[in-house]
C-alpha cells in the first residue's frame, strides 16, 4: 500500500525513543523528510545515528523550557506537512503526594507543547490546503489509574483540544486526529518489567502476565502493544489515504478501554 508520504515534511516531538522514534523510522522508510526531537544533544545524536538516513535531522528542545520551545518554533521549517505531537512525561505518584509542579509540568509538556506547535502550524496548513496534525493521548485518559491522576487528566485534555482544533479545519484538506495507545512496550515498560522481575524473582514474561491479570485486566489482547503497532496507525492517519477521518480519537489500546466508539 502506497501511503503517498514521499517528500512529505514531518516533525515529531519526543522522538528519540519509543513510539516517536519508531514513527520517525517508518516515515523515513516511506521517503518522508523527518525532523526528530529530544531533550539532549546526546539523545538526538544517538537516534539520528541509529536511523542512519540522509532525510532525517534533529532539533534539541526540552518542552519544560519556554525559551527552548520558542527557539524550536523559529528553527522548524514553515512548510511542515505533518505534525506529530508525541512528546510526553509521566510521574507515577499517589494523589496526596503529587505537587502542584507535577500538575503544571504534565500540562506544560503533554498538552501545551501541542497547543503551541499547532497554533503556529495550523494556519500555514490551512493556507496551503493540506496538512495532518496528530496528537498522542493514552488509555489512561479514560482508565485513570489512581497513581497517575495528573498524567491522566493532561492526556484527556489532549483529546479534548484535538477534537476542538479539528473544527477549525472545516472545508479544508487538513485533518486533526488523536491516537490513543494502550500499554506499550516502550523503554519505560521494558525497564518496569526488568526491575519488577528482579525484585520479585520472576521472569519478565511472568511479570507481564501478572500486569494484565491484576492491573490492566480490561485488555483484550492481554499483552503490551509493540511500538510498531502504534506507529503504523500514526502513519496511516498521517497519510493522504486517511482523508475521511477528522476530529477523531483512534484507539490502539488492545481493547482495554472497552468503548464501542
Amino acid at each position: 500500500m502506497n501511503l503517498n508520504l514521499k517528500n512529505k515534511k514531518v516533525f515529531i516531538s519526543g522522538s528519540t525513543k519509543g513510539i516517536g522514534y519508531e514513527t520517525a523510522r517508518l516515515f523515513l522508510d516511506e521517503g518522508a523528510l523527518v525532523i526528530i526531537n529530544g531533550r539532549t544533544k546526546s539523545s538526538v545524536d544517538d537516534a539520528l545515528s541509529k536511523l542512519n538516513n540522509k532525510n532525517a535531522s534533529g532539533i534539541i528542545t526540552d518542552f519544560l523550557d519556554d525559551f527552548q520551545v520558542e527557539k524550536l518554533i523559529d528553527e522548524i521549517p514553515d512548510d511542515i506537512d505533518i505534525l506529530i505531537n508525541n512528546v510526553g512525561i509521566f510521574r507515577g505518584k499517589n494523589f496526596c503526594d503529587e505537587t502542584k509542579e507535577d500538575w503544571y509540568d504534565h500540562f506544560k509538556v503533554n498538552l501545551m507543547s501541542g497547543v503551541k506547535l499547532s497554533k503556529y502550524f495550523l494556519p500555514k496548513m490551512i493556507k496551503k490546503n493540506w496538512g495532518r496534525i496528530i496528537f498522542i493521548s493514552s488509555e489512561c485518559s479514560t482508565l485513570v489509574p489512581g497513581d497517575l491522576l495528573s498524567y491522566s487528566v493532561s492526556k484527556a485534555s489532549v483529546s479534548v483540544f484535538s477534537s476542538g482544533l479539528a473544527k477549525l479545519t472545516k472545508g479544508s484538506n487538513v485533518t486533526v486526529n488523536t491516537i490513543v495507545p494502550g500499554s506499550t512496550l516502550s523503554e519505560g515498560s521494558k525497564e518496569f518489567l526488568s526491575e519488577t522481575a528482579k525484585r520479585e524473582n520472576k521472569t519478565k514474561e511472568e511479570v507481564e502476565e501478572s500486569f494484565f491479570k491484576d492491573v490492566r485486566e480490561s485488555s483484550l489482547i492481554s499483552r503490551f502493544l509493540t511500538v510498531g503497532e502504534v506507529a503504523n496507525t500514526i502513519l496511516y492517519f498521517s497519510s493522504t489515504l486517511s482523508s475521511g477521518t477528522n476530529g477523531a480519537s483512534i484507539r490502539v489500546d488492545g481493547g482495554s478501554m472497552g468503548s464501542i466508539i
